[in-house]
């Protein structure tokens, strides 16, 4: 007789499961965020890797409205199978900062639409959709910087970021730190910016982590790029 194999588990079970691991503990301090999930991210992770790559479940997943079901389809899905409009439509559907940021993070990223999108949404009306925008170019400041107007993108944030939206506000900041860290030739501007704007000057920081007020940011990242060996 031949050995059977376990079945897929289907979406019903799937979501019996994140049920069962629902933390009201854990759901309060994701609330506080605006992530309304009470789900320990190791403990979905870990659901992800023994789920593996399931493309079909990802959109069922997604379909749920569900935030922590939404987060597990994000880490099961296969990127690049998504189209432009589908990834389009699913960011703006991305109600819950966590969402929102794996989407842009973990699947916009290695998609084929990655760029095209960027430049969608970074001149969107929505600063949300925005955001998005600016997390991308950032992710090029960064990795390939070629074709950026450097000076521009400070030119937007030095007249725009003091009064953006909060996230908005926090992607831009995370692009103009991200400047000041990788391009020396525009260190000085970028936190000369930081220093006029002050946004985020006074941002709550824990023990041991930097600060996000750029010119702190700019300044302990790149102390550490020149404290390496061989650096």
């Amino acid at each position: 007789m031949a050995p059977t194999t376990p079945t897929d588990p289907t979406i019903a079970e799937v979501m019996a499961e994140l049920a069962s691991l629902e933390d009201p503990k854990a759901r309060a301090v994701n609330e506080k965020h605006g992530d309304d999930h009470g789900v320990n991210l190791g403990e979905l992770r870990a659901v992800a890797k023994r789920l593996k790559t399931r493309q079909d479940l990802a959109r069922e997943l997604w379909e749920t409205d569900d935030t922590a079901a939404r987060l597990l389809a994000l880490l099961v899905c296969r990127p690049k199978a998504f189209e432009r409009d589908e990834l389009d439509g699913m960011l703006r559907e991305a109600r819950a900062p966590k969402v929102h940021d794996w989407l842009v993070n973990y699947v916009v990223k290695k998609s084929p639409h990655a760029e095209e999108l960027r430049l969608a949404w970074f001149a969107d009306p929505d600063p949300v959709v925005a955001s998005a925008g600016w997390a991308l170019t950032t992710a090029r400041v960064t990795k390939k910087p070629e074709g950026l107007d450097l000076a521009g993108l400070l030119d937007v944030v030095e007249a725009e970021m003091k009064d953006a939206p909060d996230r908005l506000q926090w992607a831009m900041n995370h692009c103009l730190a991200q400047i000041g860290i990788d391009h020396a030739a525009y260190r000085a501007r970028a936190i000369g910016i930081g220093e006029r704007l002050e946004v985020l000057k006074d941002y709550p920081t824990p023990r041991g982590c930097t600060s996000p007020y750029a010119p702190v940011w700019i300044t302990e990242l790149v102390r550490r790029q020149q404290d390496k060996p061989g650096a």
